[in-house]
């Protein structure tokens, strides 16, 4: 990766344009070198676990049971100092491989110094993973997330999809209705799978499963919350407000990005004009010369105007750090389909876990939040405070009209999702649901 050199820079290094050129340099650098940094650092953890290794346990793992009679007889003490040096070491690695994780996709940098590595990094961890922890070969990396779940997902949904095509056959009614209803015989195979050997080992199975699903979809949920956020806050701060400051100027004419926070403004000191007036006419404040008024007025205007071109320059740095908190989320979703199928499976495992009372419950609730009779001022509250966030006036025809056409849409499809797949999904909780209604 290129590094930006400095003999562009401008000549004067006391110049706002030299410092933020000289920022977004050492900026643009130290992100470059991002996932040289890591593998570096989570190597240089692994060094350090296999010199205790061979220094200290003959190569071995670093445990009790690694202690062979030829070794010195350490005690109870030392072998907890060694284990909570090896925990250290094992979570820099952790950290580290995720900072890589995390930047590999942006930056495309490998070689084979990398890939070595790498390699060394997987020999040293491999001795310390669980047992039951299947891991995944990524960019040479061990990334030891939901091996175990994608498949059985893949699998369940392969046995639903051949299950519901499967072609009819002939005389299939003699095969539907048998003599005991179809409810007995898997209660008699329930029983019987509690009653296997293996029934212990199959629901400790499921519920790992279960667990590293839920922590899975857990974490990429706060992924897709965070990472956008924290993105829009650093871009903002670090490198968007800077710039527009810079460009705006400290004496630019133009303050007012609308004409709606010009009214605001003038009617602001207008009433600060008239509170000044009115205290001074009732004698509650010392009687004031049109020349104190207009001083003061003055003052007040400056305020004002400096806390109006404070939120000009804030509108136009939420545009652009809007477009970069767009595309780090756009990057984490494209960079996490694995992660969305575990999400996919588990919002299927909440949402069918639910009684019928309640799935009628949360869909009357939404319907009636987004595209109910009080949805309007909901609307209109949500649009106005996006205007502002983007500096732009609120045009009230625009509000009128999307209120007007968006909700009804919104509405036309949950109905129509209510016809179509609510009766075949579950037909009690479209009962329920009418009867709430009702």
């Amino acid at each position: 990766m290129t590094k930006l050199e400095p003999s562009s820079l401008p000549k004067d290094t006391n110049s706002i344009r030299y410092k933020i050129v000289n920022f977004w340099r050492s900026t643009y650098n130290w992100f470059t070198n991002t996932p040289e940094r890591a593998i570096a650092q989570a190597y240089k953890a692994a060094e350090t676990i296999r010199e205790i290794e061979n220094e200290h346990f003959n190569g071995n793992k670093i445990a009790p049971e690694s202690i062979s009679p030829e070794l010195p007889n350490y005690s109870s003490s030392i072998i907890i100092y060694w284990q909570a040096s090896l925990n250290t070491n094992l979570k820099i690695i952790k950290i580290r491989l995720a900072e890589y994780r995390l930047s590999f996709p942006l930056i495309n940098t490998s070689n084979q110094e990398l890939l070595e590595k790498l390699k060394f990094i997987d020999d040293v961890t491999a001795k310390y993973l669980p047992e039951d922890e299947i891991t995944v070969s990524d960019t040479s990396t061990n990334i030891t997330i939901t091996a175990q779940i994608v498949p059985e997902i893949t699998r369940n949904q392969a046995i639903k999809t051949n299950s519901d095509f499967q072609p009819a056959r002939p005389n299939s009614m003699s095969k539907k209705t048998g003599i005991l209803p179809r409810s007995i015989g898997r209660t008699i195979n329930r029983i019987r799978s509690d009653f296997s050997p293996q029934a212990e080992e199959q629901f400790v199975e499921k519920f790992r499963t279960s667990k590293k699903r839920t922590q899975a979809s857990i974490k990429f949920i706060l992924m897709l919350i965070l990472i956008p956020l924290l993105t829009h806050q650093l871009a903002k701060q670090l490198l968007i407000t800077p710039v527009v400051e810079r460009v705006r100027g400290e004496n630019t004419p133009h303050i007012f990005m609308n004409t709606e926070m010009e009214d605001e403004a003038l009617e602001e000191l207008k009433i600060y004009e008239g509170e000044l007036k009115f205290e001074s006419l009732i004698l509650k404040a010392p009687t004031l010369s049109p020349e104190k008024i207009e001083e003061k007025v003055k003052e007040k205007a400056i305020e004002i105007y400096e806390v109006f071109r404070a939120k000009s320059t804030n509108a136009i740095s939420n545009v652009f750090a809007d477009i970069f908190s767009l595309i780090a989320f756009a990057i984490v979703v494209v960079t996490s389909k694995r992660e969305i199928e575990i999400l996919k499976s588990f919002m299927d495992e909440v949402v069918y876990g639910l009684s019928d009372s309640a799935k009628a419950f949360l869909i009357i609730l939404f319907t009636d939040i987004f595209v109910g009779f009080h949805s309007p001022h909901g609307w209109e509250v949500i649009l106005e405070g996006v205007a502002e966030h983007l500096g732009l006036p609120p045009n009230r025809s625009a509000i009128s009209l999307f209120i007007a056409t968006f909700p009804v849409v919104l509405d036309t499809i949950s109905k129509y999702w209510i016809f179509r797949y609510l009766s075949r999904l579950s037909p009690s909780a479209l009962a329920t649901l009418k009867e709430m209604n009702e």
